[in-house]
């Protein structure tokens, strides 16, 4: 087994291309565009970051709306790719952000599992032949021939979750998971994250719940604006970004 950490994250940057001078109707800005007009300053929604993560860790992100937790989140999940500097994830990578996002509201509960999960880059054949585990871990079976648009927000999350977590993963990108759905959901998947940890899955945490954060990372990074304020021990970066915000 390698022992080179699932993910490595070398100075990486993302910008987002904003236009200075906003037209007023889609006609204006093309008329601005052929005129070359339009102009665009760049903002930096990550600005050279730096970590490790490995096997069975939980490495916890936190910080401010608008940090860029959740846009780093996706660049090692492989949605964004960096402007600049180097991503290296290894193994097999289960992200659990925006649960539920990539659903189809007119297909049923079995195909969404069979799309999402293929969207997740697994094979189309063992989601169908896993749907009705997947669905019953969710609490679902009853529903799994409705169409999701039916569904309500919590039993979206749920089913999200239960595809997302249903392999054994390298690394596990998790992105606020914890708050979603009722109590009973939220002990059951934190359950099924602990097992995976135990089994070497390395896993990226993004919380608000900071007491959740101390309990269960062994490490945490404070992101303030794109950038790395403070990398290191639950309790102290915990403390340290609490008493920035006071």
């Amino acid at each position: 087994m390698s022992t080179a950490p699932p993910v490595h994250v070398e100075n990486v940057s993302l910008a987002y291309r904003l236009a200075r001078n906003r037209a007023g109707t889609f006609k204006e800005f093309v008329f601005q565009m052929l005129k070359r007009q339009v102009s665009y300053e760049k903002l930096w929604a990550v600005n050279g970051v730096s970590f490790e993560v490995n096997r069975g860790e939980v490495f916890a992100l936190i910080g401010a709306n608008g940090a860029g937790k959740t846009t780093l989140m996706k660049i090692v999940a492989r949605v964004l790719p960096p402007t600049d500097g180097r991503v290296i994830v290894r193994g097999l990578v289960a992200p659990m952000i925006s649960l539920g996002a990539g659903f189809n509201p007119e297909l049923t509960g079995y195909e969404n599992i069979v799309l999402y999960g293929t969207l997740l880059g697994r094979d189309p054949d063992e989601m169908r032949a896993r749907a009705d585990s997947i669905a019953e871990w969710a609490g679902l079976s009853d529903f799994l021939d409705v169409p999701v648009r039916s569904y309500s927000s919590g039993m979206l999350a749920r089913l999200g979750f239960s595809i997302a977590s249903d392999v054994s993963p390298d690394v596990l990108v998790v992105d606020e998971v914890l708050a979603v759905g009722d109590e009973e959901f939220q002990k059951k998947s934190l359950e099924r994250m602990q097992d995976l940890m135990g089994e070497g899955t390395a896993v990226l945490l993004v919380s608000h719940g900071l007491s959740k954060v101390k309990e269960m990372a062994n490490r945490v990074m404070w992101l303030d604006k794109g950038k790395v304020q403070m990398i290191g021990d639950p309790e102290e970066v915990v403390e340290a970004y609490k008493a920035s915000t006071v």
